[in-house]
């Protein structure tokens, strides 16, 4: 009977793409086994294939293997995506190298695949993770250690060249050197003039031509992936106004993204670049559908979120997200990421709470994103429905009135008790007498003289003529 052997696989990635780890928790019936390795430039995808492909090529062909990952892009990859694949001869897939020599490698094998939570305490996943993370640090140990060996070498080699001046003390050898031809020189210099001219022009036309950010125009992804490109160059620092709309209100307990939405602005202006996607959370919505008005039907045909994780991650990071409670939807979207094999969207890109700022301005008062709307006095929308577009339009307008300096304030966003403490405070406050201090007879007298000598002198009477 062939023995069943478990595997915990996983990868890791720092920077994404950057220095990267696998490692592959391997347990037969009789002992274990860890396994581990890295490249210094990958990503953390690539890392995922390695250590399912790593961790099955040590198992013996004729063992069950039962292999837990934290990688639904592996694990759906391998099990459902894979056959469509095939068909289209491998066009438009990414890491096509890695997914054919898995395949390869899983032939005539009996496995099974199971999609295992990341970083919820399970013993196997956290020994898979800490052994791609040891591949990560031992590749980054061995690049350090190249480099010392190759200054090594340099050095070495510095020593070893000959001194002209020990073998050559006055200088005769190198005044027959420079002894050349005057034409050979000139031309040297001329030679060296146009190489730096051309140089010169190559790196000014870079400049030139030097795009501020590169943001995705389009995307034959998937038809439900709705990329739309900028209509305003504009240079500078990313700001991407978000929201999504989830089924519920918790991550933790197994709630998912059904929408995404973000806008770009650079420098306080919209570029008219924005991403807008509908995700099939793989569960019923349930009440959800109240709030932002999508439905199970709706969702049916709409891609997993494995499935779009690549394009949305790589049009959002890097950049500052600007989010209304942004704590709510990077717990999701880093949830959601993570399940797909990427690293935490909070890793890469700097976060704004448009909530906080709300309630640091305005303490004590409301600070929904519809009490910020009358209070700033932003043209209404319809929300008879959340939609996640929708309210990254609607946040814009109110970040950009929020950090714009004074604005008008609007009284009817204050409840009647906030109205009436203030009517309050302003009737209580203190009654300040000041004094007055007459001018005296002699001073009356000499202010008197002093208006009737301006007016001899000027032929005009005096402002302070009574």
């Amino acid at each position: 009977m062939a023995q069943t052997i478990t595997l915990y696989v996983d990868g890791a990635c720092r920077g994404n793409p950057g220095l990267g780890g696998w490692g592959a928790y391997i347990i037969t019936e009789s002992e274990e086994h860890k396994i581990f390795g890295g490249e210094p430039d990958t990503t953390n995808n690539r890392m995922e294939l390695t250590a399912a492909i790593e961790g099955v090529k040590f198992c013996p062909t004729d063992a069950k293997l039962i292999i837990w990952t934290d990688s639904n892009y592996v694990k759906q990859g391998i099990t459902e995506w894979i056959h469509g694949w095939k068909k289209k001869n491998w066009k438009d897939v990414k890491n096509p190298d890695l997914w054919k020599l898995l395949d390869a490698t899983c032939q005539g094998r009996e496995i099974e695949w199971n999609w295992i939570k990341g970083h919820a305490g399970h013993a196997g996943n956290e020994m898979a993770d800490q052994l791609a993370n040891l591949g990560a640090d031992q590749t980054l140990a061995s690049m350090k250690n190249l480099a010392l060996k190759a200054e090594k070498s340099l050095d070495d080699k510095k020593k070893d060249e000959k001194d002209w001046l020990l073998d050559d003390p006055f200088g005769f050898d190198l005044m027959e050197s420079n002894e050349q031809d005057e034409s050979e020189v000139l031309d040297g210099m001329e030679s060296a003039r146009i190489e730096n001219e051309n140089f010169s022009t190559e790196t000014n036309n870079q400049a030139s031509t030097l795009a501020p950010v590169a943001v995705p125009e389009s995307s034959t992804t998937h038809p439900h992936i709705v990329i739309t490109p900028r209509t305003k160059q504009v240079y500078g620092p990313r700001q991407l106004i978000l929201d999504t709309e989830t089924t519920g209100f918790y991550f933790q307990d197994s709630d998912r993204i059904v929408e995404v939405g973000a806008i770009e602005m650079v420098n306080r202006k919209l570029t008219g670049s924005s991403i807008h996607i509908y995700v099939n959370p793989q569960k019923p919505v349930g009440d959800s559908e109240n709030i932002h008005g999508i439905s199970d039907a709706f969702l049916k045909d709409k891609p997993v979120y494995a499935e779009i994780a690549e394009v949305l991650f790589e049009y959002l990071k890097g950049a500052e997200i600007i989010a209304h409670n942004a704590t709510f939807d990077m717990n999701f979207l880093n949830m959601e990421f993570k399940r797909a094999g990427f690293s935490r969207l909070s890793d890469v890109c700097e976060v704004t709470d448009t909530l906080a700022m709300a309630k640091n301005k305005h303490p004590g008062q409301k600070n929904s994103l519809d009490a910020l709307v009358r209070r700033y006095e932003i043209p209404q929308r319809d929300r008879t429905f959340h939609g996640a577009l929708l309210d990254a339009e609607i946040l814009s307008d109110v970040y950009l009135a929020m950090t714009g300096g004074q604005v008008s304030f609007d009284m009817d966003s204050l409840s009647e008790s906030e109205q009436r403490d203030a009517q309050n405070a302003r009737e209580n406050l203190p009654i300040l007498k000041l004094p007055v201090i007459y001018p005296s007879e002699q001073e009356l007298e000499e202010h008197e003289m002093w208006v009737k000598q301006f007016e001899e002198k000027h032929g005009t009477a005096c402002l302070f003529t009574k």
